[in-house]
């Protein structure tokens, strides 16, 4: 049995919480920027600039940016939450750092990169490719094939059509329908989804590498 301390103190956490205590481990400390709760749950919640996080840590925070720029900032061990009702095949992979929720489901030979949310009931089929710093919302459906890069956002109850490629740090709207690629830095939304506009994210800034 692990103890896992968390960076962030929020709703967010205490889904991670439980799923951490699900898993049979269990929750140590809660660090954050600006903590507003002294504690969460019975866990004590400290803030970061007082005392220096230690591993093993899961970033407990939605925001992908967030997650990625406090991945880089921290040099500690990172740990992998994944609930016991989500269905994992044995050949797939899922990155440290990463969050499997309840009720998710991820296919044969997908890879699951780091410092990823696999939310509530989403659905990721065989053969996927998740890139670090995704989130993969509640009832999002991934079918086979899907390649989706780093930083992007899948929304909630989105579908993806076999065989296709998400671009890095792209947001598909909630309910989207998925049926041709979509570029980086692409905002979609609807049913086919429709690229709206463009985000302002500096692409140099992602990377895949020096984040373990």
């Amino acid at each position: 049995m692990a103890i896992i301390n968390l960076f962030g103190a929020s709703g967010h956490a205490k889904v991670i919480m439980d799923i951490i205590e699900a898993q049979g481990d269990s929750v140590g400390v809660l660090y954050d920027d600006a903590p507003h709760f002294d504690s969460i749950h019975g866990h004590s919640v400290v803030s970061a600039s007082l005392a220096h996080p230690i591993g093993p840590l899961i970033i407990s925070i939605g925001s992908n940016a967030a997650r990625y720029a406090i991945a880089n900032r921290l040099k500690v061990e990172f740990a992998t939450a994944i609930h016991p009702s989500a269905i994992v095949a044995p050949s797939a992979m899922v990155g440290n750092g990463s969050v499997v929720m309840q009720g998710a489901i991820i296919q044969a030979d997908t890879a699951i990169g780091r410092h990823c949310i696999i939310n509530s009931s989403a659905s990721v089929d065989h053969e996927c490719s998740i890139a670090d710093f995704v989130h993969i919302s509640p009832h999002a459906t991934l079918c086979g094939n899907v390649s989706v890069g780093i930083g992007s956002w899948v929304g909630a109850g989105a579908t993806i059509i076999p065989g296709i490629t998400i671009g890095r740090h792209c947001i598909i709207g909630a309910g989207a329908t998925v049926i041709r690629n979509i570029p980086d830095g692409a905002i979609a939304v609807g049913s086919p989804a429709k690229i709206i506009k463009y985000n302002s994210m500096d692409f140099s800034s992602l990377r895949t590498g020096g984040v373990e």
